[in-house]
């Protein structure tokens, strides 16, 4: 959401401006504008944050990718030239070409191994990056409930203190709060 960094501070200013009508109900739903706000700032925060994880995880996934793909290229070189000594030495050529067969052959596996474990790395990332943007999911629809709610509260100060809009936006606040805390269980 791209919200401004004042818009807390203007839902209190408004409350403050209703906390001197006189009316305490209007106070009391002025007073619970204040604390959706706080609540929609501090969950779009978390979501921001969230978005921002998993951009970062699924970029290093891709980064282990190409350094996985970089390794099974140099494997592939090694096997092309162990493969070369194997035969040049199996036809009667030097006897250093078995050897470097066999120092070729070596060398594969371990290159094997670190382009593993980059496989095995970049799959981790993924699967974090994954669990990052499930939670922003959760948190944009946690937000967009709070930011709801606000705008129902407000209602019912216009139209002069019925109670089912602040009831209603208290219903729509508390299910925000409960699926933001929900995103991190």
């Amino acid at each position: 959401m791209n919200e401004s960094p004042t818009e807390p501070f203007e839902h209190a200013e408004h409350a403050q401006h209703v906390a001197h009508s006189g009316d305490s109900f209007l106070s009391i739903v002025s007073i619970s504008i204040a604390i959706l706000a706080v609540l929609a700032a501090t969950v779009g925060s978390l979501e921001t944050l969230e978005t921002a994880k998993a951009f970062g995880e699924k970029n290093a996934a891709v980064l282990l990718q190409s350094k996985a793909s970089d390794g099974w290229a140099f494997y592939q070189a090694k096997s092309v030239k162990q493969n070369l000594y194997a035969l040049a030495a199996e036809q009667g050529g030097k006897p250093e070409y078995a050897d470097k067969a066999r120092r070729y052959d070596t060398e594969q596996k371990e290159i094997e191994k670190q382009a593993r474990e980059y496989e095995s790395q970049s799959h981790e990332a993924l699967e974090a990056s994954e669990k990052h943007e499930h939670r922003h999911h959760i948190l944009t629809v946690a937000v967009t409930l709070l930011h709801v709610a606000i705008a129902i509260a407000t209602i019912s100060i216009i139209i002069r203190g019925r109670r089912w809009p602040w009831h209603g936006a208290l219903l729509l606040g508390a299910a925000g709060t409960v699926g933001a805390i929900f995103a991190y269980i």
